[in-house]
């Protein structure tokens, strides 16, 4: 799907959000589109997170704009297909992001082809109605020590992403080539999910795929700070111990993050209107 290039891309947000074209915006997808590692007690759910970020931009001047975030932590491909899609459909989005298959992507022996033909599925469905569709490829975890080995499986999952991108007319926001998250300050303790800084960083980089103008300033990271060998190799039985131990152990239980986790805005509202899940 092409975007018109806007002349005006300096304007002011409130300008742009009267020149975007969206009213109604759904986020489909796990703990990426849910904002797990952008801790925010004072919004629903108790996370901010990428989409949130974007709804606020693409709220600025519109009073009658509304956004769902449908995402739930820990959901494999098959989940978010089976119990985030026909919610999605119901609330008529007119723009729709959906990333899912991560979680299935780093699983030990799963096959990046079948995640893919999952996905196509549910793109083919969220397409019925001719919404506005944003799909993601994965990071570039070349930079990772714990996900470095599953480097090509992502890759060849991405691959399959634009593929399917290409024959529904998405809009891809390639997570792969952005290189400001390739960077272990830009996720949380966990190194599984972003913090603020990625989130905002992939804020940016999903307006800038929708072409619409904002003030979201870009990033400009200090160089690393030196580790001793000895305080990074603390750190890491730290991560082990907190998160990787955890991690397994769910897994071997059958297990997920996200059982008993809700929506935490499973219905369409202006965004600065707290949702109650409950309701």
């Amino acid at each position: 799907m092409s975007i018109q290039t806007d002349q005006h891309a300096d304007a002011e947000p409130e300008d742009a959000a009267q020149r975007h074209p969206w009213s109604r915006y759904v986020a489909l997808g796990d703990s990426f589109t849910e904002g797990i590692g952008d801790p925010e007690p004072t919004l629903p759910g108790g996370h901010r997170g990428w989409a949130d970020r974007v709804a606020e931009v693409l709220s600025r001047g519109s009073n009658d704009f509304a956004y769902a975030n449908l995402a739930v932590r820990g959901k494999l491909i098959r989940q978010i297909v089976d119990e985030q899609i026909e919610p999605a459909l119901d609330l008529h989005p007119d723009l729709i992001t959906i990333s899912a298959g991560g979680n299935d992507v780093i699983r030990p022996g799963s096959d990046p082809d079948a995640i893919s033909a999952q996905f196509d599925d549910a793109i083919r469905r969220l397409s019925a109605d001719r919404a506005t569709i944003v799909v993601f490829t994965g990071v570039d975890v070349g930079f990772s020590p714990v996900f470095r080995g599953i480097r090509g499986k992502v890759a060849i999952y991405n691959e399959n992403i634009r593929a399917i991108a290409d024959a529904y007319d998405c809009i891809v926001a390639d997570q792969w080539a952005l290189k400001p998250i390739q960077d272990a300050r830009m996720f949380a303790p966990d190194r599984l999910h972003l913090n603020a800084l990625g989130h905002h960083e992939v804020a940016r980089m999903v307006l800038a795929a929708l072409n619409v103008p904002n003030d979201l300033e870009p990033m400009k990271p200090e160089p690393l700070p030196e580790v001793s060998w000895r305080q990074a190799r603390t750190e890491d039985l730290h991560w082990a111990r907190e998160y990787l131990v955890p991690w397994v152990l769910r897994r071997i239980r059958h297990q997920s993050s996200g059982d008993f986790i809700t929506a935490k805005r499973p219905t369409a509202a202006p965004f600065n209107v707290p949702v109650d899940p409950e309701a």
